[in-house]
């Protein structure tokens, strides 16, 4: 009797001190994603502040190409103002994204604000923080995975879903997935 006792409270503390250790998981998931998220909104707050620079500069070279400026700042607004979910968040970033190349390839039509120095360097910072984006973008996606995954894995599930934790949504490329397959085009 003594010992079936024992064998019980050690069962229930074992347990219990399971579900301690897989809450404790769940909560470094849950923040790790939270600090994945926060490290894309600071470079896409870094390329908001850049844009209105390089879109200046290249009005000074470019005044007729008044319609794909116009179209720059207002994907950046929009991206800047873009709330609710996850895809709403990324459709309004990929529009961006996709304003800021028809820019780059607007630059070409001008050799001499392709050797502006200003220009040039606006250029290199922005394309430098659409690739820390891309890699923030990367780390997001994989803190997600294994918050995900372990939401779905039992027994972490059943822990998972008493205490309120829920699966997140990826940050995707596009909705439209055969489009963004397509190659960029570039004409003059």
């Amino acid at each position: 009797m003594h010992t079936t006792l024992l064998v019980i409270i050690v069962l229930i503390v074992l347990i219990g001190i399971y579900i301690l250790a897989t809450y404790n998981r769940l909560v470094t998931f849950k923040n790790r994603v939270k600090e994945a998220w926060s490290d894309i909104e600071v470079q896409m707050k870094r390329r908001y502040d850049l844009i209105p620079n390089l879109v200046e500069t290249v009005k000074g070279y470019a005044t007729h190409e008044k319609t794909t400026l116009d179209a720059v700042l207002k994907a950046r607004n929009t991206a800047m103002q873009a709330t609710g979910n996850m895809s709403s968040k990324a459709q309004a970033e990929n529009a961006l994204s996709g304003t800021l190349k028809s820019l780059f390839a607007l630059s070409e039509n001008y050799p001499n604000l392709k050797a502006n120095q200003n220009f040039l360097e606006l250029q290199r910072e922005l394309i430098d923080t659409e690739n820390k984006i891309q890699s923030s973008r990367r780390f997001y996606n994989s803190n997600i995975l294994a918050l995900n995954t372990k939401l779905e894995m039992f027994p972490s599930n059943v822990i998972g879903s008493t205490f309120g934790f829920t699966k997140q949504e990826f940050f995707k490329l596009t909705d439209n997935e055969q489009e963004a397959r397509q190659p960029v085009k570039v004409s003059f």
